[in-house]
C-alpha cells in the first residue's frame, strides 16, 4: 500500500489531499477515513489504497501511521530544563513552606500565592 502525508484536509468540506511518497497528490474523501476518525492534520503520515476514478487518483482504506505532535508537545520545554525547574521548586518548598507546616502553620497569604503560582507553572509543563 502506498504511503504519504496529508497535504490538507477540511473536515467541514469532507475532503482533502494526500501527497504520496511515490509522488503526486491523491484526492482524500471523508469516506476513506478509518472508523472514528473525523479529521486529519496537515503532515500526518497515512497509508492508503488508490483507486483511479474519472477525476483522477482517489485514496481509499486510509490507515493512520503516526499522529503529528500537538502544538502543546511542540512547545514543551526540554526534559533537562524541566528537571531544573522541579529542583528549584523543591528547594523553595523545603525552605519556605515545609518549616512552617511542620510547626502547624500555613505560609502567609502573600507567600502562599507565590508558591501556588510556582506550582501551577511547573504543573502546566507536564500537561499535554
Amino acid at each position: 500500500m502506498p504511503t504519504g502525508r496529508v497535504k490538507w484536509y477540511d473536515a467541514t468540506k469532507g475532503f482533502g489531499f494526500v501527497t504520496s511518497d511515490e509522488g503526486g497528490d491523491v484526492f482524500l474523501p471523508k469516506g476513506a477515513l478509518p472508523a472514528g476518525v473525523a479529521e486529519l492534520k496537515t503532515g500526518q503520515r497515512v497509508e492508503f489504497g488508490v483507486v483511479d476514478s474519472r477525476k483522477g487518483a482517489q485514496a481509499m482504506g486510509v490507515k493512520l501511521i503516526d499522529a503529528p505532535p500537538s502544538l502543546a508537545e511542540l512547545r514543551r520545554r526540554p526534559a533537562e530544563e524541566l528537571h531544573s525547574m522541579v529542583e528549584d521548586m523543591i528547594k523553595v518548598l523545603e525552605s519556605q513552606v515545609q518549616p512552617g507546616l511542620s510547626r502547624g502553620r500555613y505560609p502567609d497569604k502573600r507567600v502562599a500565592q507565590k508558591i501556588a503560582q510556582l506550582v501551577h507553572a511547573v504543573a502546566k509543563e507536564f500537561e499535554v
